[in-house]
């Protein structure tokens, strides 16, 4: 008597993760054949760059999360929220197609391709991709890598060892740039850009924390995954877990010691 094997789960993490590394792969091509040409940019009501590039990826996203999976929601940068989709009710894709936009349109290659899988409103899996770099970091729960090789936070404890990575002074305004200069001020070492690259090193134990503001669902969902899995800890800076209604502002530290030391500065 044949036996038949067991089907895949389509909504297990490793079967998510597998169509998110290939919905990375169907954007990296786009991106690099924009990436360095002259471009048409507009600028958004919140003043960031937006680029042919960048509705160019989440169209082509879009049509393969819809035909792979109709029913889940969709929560893109450049096109919101997906008709009929009520985010965190249920399966839903959060995307950026081109995190870092501004260093794209300089040329700079520190841009990437976001994708996170949440599933009543948690975070399951994560995706950061690199195209220009060629690299990949992946979280699911218990598992972080970067390209076939398991990623792992540092084991830095103390602010005075930290290296320290923010996007840009300049994103810190009132009371929040009081706390990122308190908080600092403390660290060993500042770097400042990187965008979504930052947390990439931190899940590879390149950097030790990350602290910024101003950011959206689209910006922090793909990485809550990833450094979980890593070892890391990543959260508002209130300490609460990340969500779809957070308020922008994140700290993701390289272990809970670290985390703690820097969310006491940022409470303040």
């Amino acid at each position: 008597m044949d036996l038949a094997l067991p089907a895949t789960d389509p909504l297990a993490p490793e079967s998510i993760l597998a169509f998110a590394a290939e919905l990375a792969e169907a954007a990296r091509p786009i991106a690099l054949a924009y990436f360095r040409t002259p471009l048409d940019i507009v600028t958004k009501a919140d003043e960031s760059p937006v680029t042919l590039a960048d509705r160019a990826i989440e169209v082509r996203l879009r049509s393969l999360i819809e035909a792979r999976f109709p029913d889940h929601g969709i929560f893109g940068e450049e096109m919101g929220v997906k008709p009929g989709a009520t985010p965190g009710s249920g399966p839903v894709w959060v995307i950026d197609p081109i995190d870092g936009t501004k260093s794209f349109v300089t040329g700079l290659p520190l841009f990437g391709t976001l994708v996170a899988f949440l599933d009543g409103g948690v975070p399951l899996v994560g995706l950061i991709d690199m195209p220009a770099l060629g690299e990949r970091w992946t979280g699911v729960p218990g598992q972080a890598r970067f390209g076939a090789e398991p990623a792992r936070t540092s084991t830095c404890r103390s602010l005075s060892a930290a290296r320290f990575f923010t996007t840009s002074p300049e994103g810190f305004t009132g009371a929040d740039e009081v706390r990122y200069r308190r908080l600092s001020a403390k660290t060993a070492l500042r770097r400042f850009g990187g965008d979504c690259y930052a947390y990439g090193l931190l899940a590879s134990g390149h950097c030790d924390l990350i602290a910024e503001t101003g950011l959206q669902p689209y910006d922090y969902m793909a990485l809550v995954p990833v450094i979980r899995a890593a070892g890391g800890v990543i959260t508002d800076w209130s300490g609460e877990d990340l969500t779809l209604a957070s308020d922008g502002r994140v700290l993701a530290a390289a272990t809970p010691d670290l985390h703690a030391e820097a969310l006491a500065i940022l409470r303040a």
